[in-house]
């Protein structure tokens, strides 16, 4: 990496839209430079299972051309990332699997919106099995690593969109949170990532995406970048199971959010198996919360009433979520047999244990949702330990597995049972350098109000102003 190349991979999808509209860069210098920081990674970050070079930079040459006709659109010539469970016309999905896939001949919904808003999309990052673990990797595309160490994790499902939006190969970048997938790799690579509302963002071709407990959201280094990227693919499809009104997020960026009630909770939410908040990240979250009331805001100890058995309305979505994936491969058995093993159990799952968890979740809603009668903002960890090494579950089996990925990561998947918006905010880092995340979580359609308090902390703290060394 050259000294020149620093700006540009510090560079944020708002400061390079500035620069297409003030004509000081064109959309090819932008789309090459990155597809140029993409290959260089490949074999160090192995963040992207498909780089468009050539389809990338005719599109950059349209964008510039559409520019110099006088065209504009929100980010007409910027480069961006989808996560490998997008479909791109003229690519594959593979969804982290082996195995020989069909070329898409559509677009997805959010896919169409980036491109009507005039992204150029650069190409697909990886994700783990079929979204299912925290962490990126398996023998076929190896391990996706972390840019602030190359011997973590940058977590998962989302972790190809987080490692490239740390290491400044693109802006921003799009991926999905179905357990936290886009708020995990956030808070393990210092980035802010935004679950929005469930029908917020359209998943099709898909009506819903494991049975409603996954949405699309952004990964970015700045509130604003994040917010500018949501306000871009928010929206339905006619055919959307769930459907949301659409507000302009990006109005609630640097606005005062007011003097807020916020709930600190570090209380784990129940897993059947063992887990313990990590100190250090409990002494990131505590400062988090005496920065809030320097800002003013008021902030008591309260726990959301998760009880104990929130994991059961989660467990057959997920699973019969995984279920469907793998039926439909051309080849389920070249997946990892813990994989198999989970998509056996959500075909056990299906019918009455599904029926009743969907059947259950107006009851969760109202039972945690009564914390906000007391409260504005939950604030939690994002995850229960800084990031795990690439190596973490290599050759474990099911339930060691889950122990590892549970033990880490009991926060983030209560709120996609609930379908409500949450947004992952960097908290700092170990001493040792490792990115923690905080969560702030909000109840139905709390967005702006989300996104004005992390833009209000990311003010003081300054966190877009950290980036990684840059050794791969």
């Amino acid at each position: 990496m050259t000294t020149q190349d620093v700006p540009a991979r510090s560079a944020g999808l708002t400061d390079m839209a500035a620069a297409l509209d003030g004509g000081t860069t064109t959309s090819v210098a932008l789309v090459r430079a990155a597809l140029d920081r993409i290959d260089a990674s490949r074999t160090t970050l192995n963040t992207f299972r498909v780089v468009r070079r050539e389809a990338a930079l005719t599109e950059a040459a349209e964008a510039d051309r559409r520019r110099a006709a006088g065209e504009h659109a929100p980010l007409l010539g910027v480069p961006i990332a989808v996560k490998d469970d997008t479909d791109i016309s003229g690519e594959n999905t593979a969804f982290g699997c082996a195995g020989d896939f069909p070329v898409r001949q559509h677009d997805a919904e959010v896919v169409r919106r980036l491109r009507n808003a005039g992204a150029v999309i650069v190409g697909k990052t990886h994700s783990s099995e079929v979204g299912q673990w925290p962490l990126t990797g398996n023998p076929t595309y190896g391990h996706t690593r972390n840019p602030w160490s190359r011997d973590h994790t940058p977590g998962g499902s989302s972790g190809g969109s987080a490692s490239a939006v740390a290491a400044g190969l693109v802006p921003a970048a799009l991926g999905s949170d179905g357990a936290g997938s886009v708020r995990i790799p956030c808070a393990w690579t210092n980035l802010v990532g935004i679950k929005p509302q469930r029908g917020r963002i359209s998943m099709w071709p898909h009506p819903e995406s494991f049975y409603g407990l996954t949405t699309h959201g952004p990964l970015a280094r700045t509130v604003a970048d994040a917010a500018l990227l949501l306000d871009t693919v928010t929206g339905n499809h006619p055919g959307d199971r769930h459907r949301r009104d659409s507000p302009t997020v990006s109005d609630a960026v640097g606005r005062d959010p007011g003097r807020l009630r916020i709930a600190l909770s570090l209380k784990l939410p129940f897993t059947a198996t063992p887990r313990r908040l990590d100190p250090r990240v409990r002494t990131r979250i505590t400062a988090l919360a005496t920065t809030l009331r320097d800002l003013g805001h008021e902030v008591i100890l309260a726990d959301p009433d998760y009880g104990i058995t929130f994991g059961l309305d989660f467990l057959p979505r997920s699973m019969a979520g995984i279920h469907d994936w793998v039926n439909a491969l051309a080849d389920p058995s070249l997946v990892d047999r813990r994989t198999r093993a989970n998509a056996h159990t959500g075909k056990l799952l299906h019918g009455l244990p599904l029926r009743a968890a969907l059947a259950a979740e107006p009851r969760l809603r109202g039972r945690v949702g009564r914390i906000f009668d007391r409260v504005d903002v939950v604030l939690t960890p994002t995850t229960a330990t800084p990031p795990p090494t690439v190596d973490a579950i290599d050759g474990l089996g099911g339930w060691a597995t889950d122990k590892v990925i549970t033990a880490a990561c009991p926060y983030a998947w209560p709120w996609n049972v609930l379908g409500w918006p949450g947004v992952n905010i960097p908290a700092g880092f170990t001493d040792d350098g490792l990115p923690i995340g905080a969560q702030l979580l909000g109840p139905d359609n709390s967005e702006p109000m989300l996104v004005s308090l992390a833009a209000q902390l990311e003010s003081v703290l300054r966190w877009h102003e950290q980036s990684p060394a840059g050794w791969w």
